[in-house]
């Protein structure tokens, strides 16, 4: 059932839609595109986007198909796991034009989804809604459409959170803006190691709270600790020092072997553009 569809967006598609927004042309107040991700047991994750260059005029619509296609099938040669799961719109409603560009994507996939970001800030926010097209009319009469709203929301891979943190440091006090340059690799090791020891911290004091009954217990909280500590391995605790120990030093090797791979790319560079001269 269409209805009982849950969509999960990565950042880099907002980021995406966005820049499609900043880049459009100057006679254009909406801007959309086509969606890439996989459907799978009533839930659309979408990983990728393009947008698709269109006019809309009062009684029709104008998009470069051909030109959708040949980007989406340049995308499948690279990655041949994202198919066409919907397609995207700038605004924060569903327009009349809708329907005719949701029947070509109806053709391109089975249930398309069909998500509007609000780039105007109404609210001060970025609103990010989802929609199904639902069928409505009655056998053998006028047959129409209804644009229904399903849950949307952001689901990230490992490497988006460094990233999104990295762009979230860019905002100065007083909401300005500024320059950041991405920490090494050791520097951000020793970053999420004192966060995770701040954590922990946390979890102990509430701990130690609730025990001397200063603090109400949460039911909730005291599953996710039990299952938290489930998952630690069975193993004594010089056993698992030295296991974080090897582990680091695993880490170590590969960043050194990193760094002297980019000083042999960056000499053979240079060496190539002397004997080229």
């Amino acid at each position: 059932m269409a209805l009982n569809l849950v969509v999960k967006i990565h950042p880099v598609v907002l980021f995406q839609i966005v820049d499609a927004y900043e880049r459009r042309n100057a006679d254009s107040h909406r801007v959309i595109g086509t969606l890439l991700g996989t459907s799978d047991k009533g839930v659309v994750e979408v990983t990728n986007c393009f947008c698709v260059p269109h006019k809309e005029h009062a009684d029709q619509v104008e998009a470069e198909l051909n030109y959708a296609m040949d980007v989406y099938e340049l995308n499948r040669r690279v990655n041949a796991s994202e198919n066409i799961v919907g397609w995207w719109a700038t605004g924060n409603e569903v327009t009349n034009h809708s329907s005719v560009i949701h029947e070509y994507y109806s053709r391109e996939c089975r249930e398309p989804v069909h998500v509007t970001l609000d780039t105007s800030l109404a609210g001060a926010r970025m609103g990010l809604r989802a929609y199904v097209c639902v069928a409505l009319g009655v056998p053998r009469g006028k047959q129409g459409c209804m644009f229904t709203p399903i849950d949307v929301g952001l689901t990230y891979y490992e490497p988006e959170i460094v990233g999104l943190q990295l762009c979230q440091k860019t905002i100065g006090p007083g909401g300005r803006s500024r320059q950041v340059q991405p920490a090494v690799d050791l520097a951000q090791v020793a970053d999420a190691a004192s966060r995770l020891s701040g954590l922990l911290d946390q979890v102990v004091s509430y701990v130690e709270e609730v025990l001397a009954e200063r603090a109400a217990p949460n039911n909730a909280v005291g599953r996710e600790l039990l299952e938290l500590a489930s998952a630690l391995p069975d193993l004594a605790s010089a056993s698992l020092a030295d296991a974080f120990a090897g582990q680091v030093k695993d880490l170590l090797m590969v960043v050194t072997l990193a760094q002297l791979i980019k000083t042999q790319l960056q000499l053979n560079e240079k060496l190539t553009l002397l004997t080229s001269q």
